[in-house]
């Protein structure tokens, strides 16, 4: 049997070479890692390295687990460094009663890098090897078909190893360890008619790209592992061209983690593991060394000369290059794309009202339905700066807070507490409510709307209420569309990029931000999306836009004001 010491650590091994530049990784890869090595220098109650337990699967996968076809089938498997790396950090951070710390890992990475083996070694591994007494272990999918690719992976696995046969038999439905643990694999989909009372100590979740309507089937068997101490869901997958589904939803909760692991205001969840490998910009993918930001096992599963090819037949034939950079470097497909990086729009300065003591203001205002955020904004600037600085408040009705917070993974009870939100009686946002906040930033915050852009399609007895309140001169219709948003937009962003625009770090405005993407027409031309997935906010960035559109419409007047 292989075995590790305990002074052996991947994770540590891995990041190094990451450090140093040795390993060449996307930005999201990188940030994950230098927050595991912080956690292993500085563990917490909740988190702390056990080698022991990181080794432990690493063993079990070199020493029992047999490739299952292709090339090198029937030999041992032997685990590269970035896969001893992931598995160590799924299998070895532990809390204080010594349970996992991790309850769900999001691995996306290109195609052909392995997938298929991890998710078999970890299904087998939660199987037969993770001191749990009777594991149900589903490898699931919408479909019966799609489900049962990883579970046959895993039979043939166990077929070519002795040792596995010992303590499992392979049956016509399931993996059977019942003389060993009392133990079953299954293939499970949506439309089983077993998915009701589920016990679930891992559910292998395998190209979730291709899930369509798979958020019911997640959510199932995220319930089904409520029972289990230390379950584990394991996601593995490419990027796709099924936009809004479970893969986006699951993309995105991902990267806010990730975005959020060394800003305290972030969004936070100590038990998903994201490992996402991808390009960090589309334009790399005729950049050879870029490659292997989406493709770790670039040269071993998955040869040069290969994606070589691809490439090749993708720069003589532009109809190609969508599902290559889909498949290959792992770029989300859509008819939109990001507006801004997180680094061009992250801003960690603050302001304080007292020392800048601004006098005039500019409103802008994105009121909602029913299940969207409200948001209002104003902005100003004060003599001799060049800098926009941004107060915003958001409402959401009290009736769906809880709601939202379960369902939709976004903090909005901590934002609520924090002071960034407020909540509305009933179930749906009163506009009386912004303007009483207007109200506020004038008679608390002493500064005066000079104008306020809103929606033109905004509630008509709301913007009566803003001009009967602050002057009928002030309210200015904001026309939404490419013709009147497109070179605002341009400029706002450039703004964000030089870190002129201040937000006082707001963490619902910076996630608004980050959902944002652009409609481009032929001619270059832009406005805002945000795609059909409701939880996708970019009510804060709309409001933003609002007030900029007024702000430079009135440049040269406000700034005679100031």
């Amino acid at each position: 049997m292989v075995r590790y010491p305990l002074s052996y650590n991947p994770i540590m091994e891995y990041w190094e070479k990451i450090r140093t530049g040795k390993i060449n990784v996307c930005r999201k890869t990188r940030l994950w890692y230098k927050y595991l090595a912080e956690k292993i220098n500085h563990p917490s109650k909740e988190m702390k390295y056990d080698a022991k337990r990181g080794n432990h699967i690493l063993e079990f996968a070199e020493s029992f687990c047999c490739i299952s076809s292709g090339k090198g089938a029937g030999k041992p498997v032997v685990l590269e460094l970035w896969e001893k790396a992931h598995l160590a950090a799924v299998f070895g951070f532990i809390d204080e009663n010594g349970n996992r710390t991790c309850r769900e890992s999001i691995l996306i990475v290109g195609k052909k890098n392995g997938k298929s083996l991890l998710a078999s070694v970890v299904g087998l591994y939660m199987l037969l090897a993770d001191s749990e007494k009777g594991p149900q272990i589903y490898a699931a999918a919408t479909k019966r078909d799609q489900a049962k690719i990883i579970w046959m992976e895993a039979t043939r696995m166990v077929k070519k190893s002795p040792a596995l046969l010992k303590r499992a038999k392979c049956r016509v439905g399931d993996i059977s360890s019942e003389d060993y643990n009392n133990g079953t694999y299954k293939p499970l989909a949506s439309d089983s008619d077993t998915l009701d009372g589920l016990n679930i100590h891992c559910a292998l979740m395998d190209e979730i790209h291709q899930w369509k309507a798979g958020k019911a089937l997640y959510d199932i068997l995220a319930d089904g592992v409520s029972a289990r101490t230390q379950p584990l869901i394991y996601i593995t997958s490419t990027a796709g061209t099924i936009r809004e589904d479970i893969y986006d939803a699951k993309y995105d909760e991902a990267e806010r983690i990730i975005n959020g692991l060394f800003d305290k205001d972030g969004y936070k969840d100590i038990h998903v593991f994201p490992f996402i490998y991808e390009l960090d910009e589309r334009k790399e993918w005729t950049e050879e060394k870029a490659w292997y930001k989406a493709n770790p096992n670039l040269g071993v599963t998955k040869t040069l000369s290969y994606l070589k090819g691809k490439v090749a037949k993708a720069l003589a034939d532009p109809t190609q290059v969508k599902n290559l950079v889909c498949k290959e470097f792992n770029i989300r497909e859509t008819s939109s794309e990001a507006w801004l990086t997180f680094e061009q729009l992250d801003n960690k300065a603050k302001f304080d009202l007292k020392k800048l003591k601004p006098r005039y203001g500019i409103a802008g205002c994105d009121l909602s339905s029913t299940t969207d955020l409200t948001c209002a904004t104003v902005i100003f600037r004060v003599p001799n700066d060049e800098h926009i600085y941004v107060l915003q408040m958001y409402w959401i009705p009290e009736d769906l807070l809880e709601k939202r917070v379960r369902e939709d993974k976004i903090p909005y009870d901590i934002w609520e507490q924090q002071g960034l939100l407020r909540t509305c009686p009933g179930n749906k946002v009163h506009y009386k409510y912004i303007v009483q906040w207007y109200e506020e930033v004038q008679n608390e915050m002493d500064i005066y709307l000079y104008k306020g852009g809103y929606d033109s399609w905004s509630a008509s007895y709301f913007v009566e209420d803003m001009a009967n309140t602050f002057g009928k001169s002030v309210m200015e219709p904001v026309i939404q569309g490419k013709k009147t948003l497109s070179a605002p937009m341009k400029s706002l962003g450039a703004d964000m990029e030089k870190k002129l625009i201040v937000y006082n770090n707001n963490p619902i405005l910076k996630w608004c931000l980050g959902n944002t993407s652009i409609d481009i027409d032929k001619n270059g031309n832009i406005q805002p999306c945000k795609g059909n997935i409701g939880t996708r906010r970019i009510d804060g960035l709309a409001s933003l836009l609002d007030a900029y559109v007024t702000y430079e419409n009135y440049l040269e007047d406000y700034l005679s004001m100031i």
